[in-house]
């Protein structure tokens, strides 16, 4: 009976975001590990759903260069747990990838009213949802969320759950790439080429678009920041997203002050879904 018992405290969360998939591996409350991988054609979910135990699903999901090392940490339970498969539990911000993935056994989709934030509107991302609510009851409200992704966003709420709002951009990417390939003459630059702040005042055309992007960016988040904190003066500053270890390494060496109080934590939106799982299972055993 052991196997049937674990089977019932093993979950897998699915978060489905603008370019990828991000997964984690949950045993009760505890993140067990989490990875990202591109996103899967509907004739590889329907081939997933044939895994006879979880760690031939887990080996499925992994990402190829990472597989012998995620096997290597993944809970030796696993292997002994047999399918149907374990609860997935899934939030997306893709209509079309939530579809394909509805196809798939024992899913389980995460909705916005299921958040318990109050004051929400109804076109709130669900991924700005739940960061906010996983960081706000892991570290307290008030809370602002940075989610330094695809689009760079701040989402904030007050020490009553409320959502006070916030405020969506381009992320560095979509900045970089929206230069390079909407304009005739400008390049298109890479990310990878700057870890560390350009000249401000640039001498050729790629250097200034680093140094416009950049420093433009790093100028809204502390003003975002420090409005915040002159809105509520204990409110927290959590980031996460893609692009969080740059824009951190960026804010350490200009605005260090900034950058000593934010939360590093990316698995946010997990956090959230942790409080949404555990608390559904809280009431049914109620």
């Amino acid at each position: 009976m052991k196997p049937q018992r674990h089977r019932e405290e093993i979950w897998l969360a699915l978060e489905i975001g603008n370019s990828r998939l991000h997964w984690a591996l949950f045993i009760g409350e505890t993140l067990y590990s989490a990875w990202d991988t591109d996103y899967f054609p509907q004739s590889v979910i329907q081939h997933l759903a044939e895994c006879q135990t979880l760690d031939d699903l887990l080996l499925a999901i992994s990402p190829p260069h990472q597989q012998s090392n995620f096997l290597t940490n993944t809970p030796p339970i696993c292997a002994f747990v047999s399918l149907p498969p374990c609860p997935l539990f899934l939030a997306s911000v893709v209509p079309s990838q939530t579809a394909i993935w509805q196809t798939y056994p024992n899913v389980r989709v995460i909705t916005l009213n299921q958040i318990p934030l109050k004051g929400v509107y109804p076109t709130l991302g669900i991924d700005r949802a739940l960061a906010l609510w996983g960081a706000g009851k892991t570290w307290g409200f008030p809370m602002m969320v940075i989610d330094a992704g695809t689009a760079l966003t701040f989402t904030t709420a007050d020490a009553n759950e409320y959502l006070v709002g916030g405020a969506i951009l381009p992320g560095l990417g979509l900045q970089f790439a929206t230069l390079g390939q909407q304009t005739g003459q400008l390049p298109l630059v890479e990310m990878q080429s700057s870890p560390s702040l350009p000249p401000r005042f640039a001498l050729n055309t790629t250097e200034a678009i680093k140094s416009g992007v950049i420093y433009t960016i790093l100028a809204g988040i502390k003003n975002f920041i420090e409005a915040w904190w002159d809105l509520l003066a204990d409110g927290k500053v959590a980031i996460k997203g893609g692009d969080r270890t740059l824009l951190i390494n960026y804010l350490q060496a200009l605005y260090p002050e900034i950058a000593e109080n934010l939360i590093v934590e990316q698995n946010l939106i997990f956090l959230g879904m942790r409080e949404i799982v555990m608390g559904d299972r809280t009431d049914r055993i109620k």
